[in-house]
């Protein structure tokens, strides 16, 4: 049973009364801590001094007073002479003779804390021994005599002096143990290299940052610890930062597929006096690669926003255009032409369809597209591909689709988004394989921070232009059948995801993005979409939920989906009932509508419950659309899911839940 904060006082209070020196703690107001009985004892100190909380001040006046320092003139004077000496916390040894004839050496040590801890040991009988032989010893000189004593002072002060370096250098060595500790814990390797390019310092988390790195690396060149690769791809920072010149950069580490950032700043020989010689670098590197899919995923919003306004205004014309071809054909077709001419207005007219339903894959490409990763089953996702895939190949087309797990647990995808980039991908084999041949897919983990879909087909390959142009909006290698938006296409999507797609020709595994024109290892063609690979939790904090609709149909729907996440739910259909149901205890989430019955919105229920200083999570969920000045309000304070949404896309919002959540994120 463990000991309680009183029984472990006691416990202190009764060890600290059986040594034989008096001892005092005193904190930085100079109010008594902790003594001893020995010292109320050895002063004869009435109650009142001896209980915590006591003044130093009191202490002394009351010793002055009694006569322990002999005759004082001026005892308030020299009370506060004391107490200045004391608040300056100073080591000090000293020994005095009391007015009882009592000699006692008195040991004072500040605490790290503020105030100072103080021995007093009885050396009466020491000091008689001393006194003794210097009177029997009438053969032993003066100075003999002297020196002896001086050095029996000495060693005790010594030994108080090694006491108090002793208890420095246990502070000292906790302090790096703390820091040690805390740098070991950073999501980050920190380390030092002397001039020869060795390790003298690492915080042990280079693996953390490269696998497969070694994490006891103290006195290994960097080229041995980090390999050949990555030391030639360092190597031209580190030569700056050996010649003086702190630098931050980014690099990939080609092994791992991580994105990698390191910062290198010089080592100066008496940097603390403002720079000299460069004695080593120190090294802060960490992994961002999901900053970098973030960063990917941003940009290339952020394109498509500029596409769809450049594309939006010209696409609208060139659609009135065409409309006024159509009439116009339609007007010469009604005309007595020849038959050369019909047949030239038919082409004009499927041209011009051709035309309509360009525009509208260029719309699907440039306008708004939001990636919504939910929890997916990866087995049964390429079962439902192959089952969609199939009827549109040859009947003599093998189809394979190969994906090396396991994969025990779902992973955050967009199976929408996903589906459509692949099934483009196998239409696009199907294609280059021609009536019979073979497509494979392959779906694989990289270095458990990428997900790699590789479709390889038995056809041509690509040609050297292809693996220039491939992903280009409207290249096409198949004429007027093709628009030249199918890779542009998955690419937008990849990008979008945070990932990457690549081309190559051949088997041979490890294609680059922007093959060379001659990167021909074999027959057919290569496409590698890479995803971040994220495992999905489908196990949310278990609690009670509070689920605010005033629709009970919709309550009817959603209950269930928060029951199956592990939730105990109940109701309310507006916000002044749900204010109520707030406050009972072990509520770990509310799911609110936006439009409830009564005059508050679920966005003023929402803003009232992040207003409270231990309120739990507040989630929102509206059908309104993406326009309603009253959606954008919210969806700029709090994470909302829009209607209507399946069981998994819930299960993936509530997972990323924060808890508990304020109204300005």
């Amino acid at each position: 049973m463990p000991m309680t904060p009183a029984e472990r006082a006691r416990l202190t209070q009764a060890g600290l009364n059986l040594i034989q020196q008096a001892l005092t703690i005193y904190d930085a107001d100079l109010r008594l801590a902790v003594c001893n009985a020995r010292f109320a004892r050895m002063f004869d100190l009435p109650d009142h001094l001896v209980t915590p909380g006591a003044r130093f001040e009191d202490t002394i006046r009351y010793l002055a007073e009694r006569g322990e320092y002999g005759p004082v003139r001026d005892p308030e004077s020299f009370v506060a002479l004391r107490v200045t000496q004391a608040l300056s916390f100073v080591p000090h040894y000293l020994e005095r003779t009391r007015s009882n004839g009592q000699v006692i050496s008195i040991e004072g040590n500040p605490l790290p804390q503020g105030g100072w801890v103080t021995v007093y040991t009885d050396i009466t009988s020491v000091h008689e021994q001393e006194q003794l032989l210097r009177g029997r010893s009438e053969e032993l000189s003066d100075r003999v005599l002297e020196y002896t004593e001086r050095l029996s002072q000495t060693n005790r002060k010594l030994a108080a002096s090694i006491t108090a370096l002793e208890e420095a250098k246990r502070e000292l060595t906790e302090m790096e143990a703390r820091t040690r500790l805390t740098a070991e814990m950073m999501p980050a390797h920190i380390a030092r290299l002397d001039m020869e390019e060795c390790y003298t310092y690492s915080n042990r988390r280079l693996s953390s940052v490269l696998p497969q790195s070694p994490s006891e690396i103290l006195g290994l060149p960097i080229r041995e610890a980090l390999g050949s690769e990555a030391y030639e791809a360092i190597g031209p920072y580190l030569a700056r930062a050996y010649a003086g010149e702190a630098n931050v950069f980014e690099f990939t580490h080609e092994p791992s597929s991580r994105r990698i950032r390191a910062a290198f700043t010089p080592d100066r020989e008496g940097a603390e006096t403002g720079g000299g010689e460069v004695i080593g670098v120190y090294i802060l590197s960490m992994d961002v690669t999901r900053e970098m899919q973030a960063r990917a995923a941003l940009a290339q919003t952020r394109r498509r926003e500029l596409a769809a306004q450049l594309t939006s205004g010209m696409a609208h014309d060139f659609a009135n255009l065409l409309t006024i071809i159509l009439g116009m054909q339609s007007r010469l077709e009604g005309m007595d032409l020849p038959p050369e001419a019909s047949e030239l207005v038919a082409a004009t007219r499927a041209a011009v369809r051709r035309g309509g339903k360009l525009l509208d894959r260029i719309g699907r490409i440039s306008g708004p597209r939001e990636i919504r990763p939910v929890a997916v089953d990866l087995g049964a996702f390429l079962a439902d591909l192959r089952t969609m895939a199939t009827p549109s190949l040859p009947p003599d087309v093998r189809f394979d689709i190969i994906h090396d797990g396991p994969w025990a647990d779902p992973l955050l995808l967009d199976p929408d988004a996903l589906n459509d980039a692949l099934l483009n991908l196998v239409l696009n084999a199907r294609d280059a394989a021609g009536p019979s041949g073979r497509i494979t897919l392959s779906v694989r983990p990289v270095a458990n921070t990428w997900i790699d879909f590789e479709l390889r087909d038995t056809g041509p390959g690509f040609s050297p232009e292809a693996l220039k142009q491939a992903m280009a909006p409207f290249y096409t290698t198949k004429g007027g059948e093709g628009s030249g938006l199918g890779l542009a296409m998955v690419y937008d999507i990849a990008k979008m995801c945070g990932g990457s797609l690549r081309i190559a020709n051949g088997p041979a595994e490890g294609a680059t993005e922007g093959a060379a024109p001659g990167d021909t290892d074999g027959p057919g063609a290569r496409v590698i979409l890479r995803l971040p690979l994220r495992a999905a939790s489908l196990a949310p904090p278990v609690g009670m939920a509070l689920l605010v609709e005033d629709n009970p149909d919709i309550r009817d729907a959603v209950r269930p989906m928060l029951t199956d996440a592990g939730y105990s739910v109940i109701e309310a259909a507006s916000a002044d009932e749900a204010l109520g149901l707030a406050e009972l205890p072990g509520l770990s989430l509310v799911l609110s509508d936006i439009s409830l019955e009564g005059a508050r919105t679920g966005l003023d229920l929402a803003q009232e419950l992040a207003a409270q200083a231990e309120g739990p999570p507040v989630l929102l969920m509206t059908a309104l659309p993406a326009g309603d000045q009253t959606r954008q309000r919210a969806e700029a304070a709090f994470r909302l899911i829009p209607k209507p949404f399946t069981a998994a896309e819930l299960l993936a919002f509530l997972a990323d839940a924060p808890a508990p959540m304020t109204g300005d994120r």
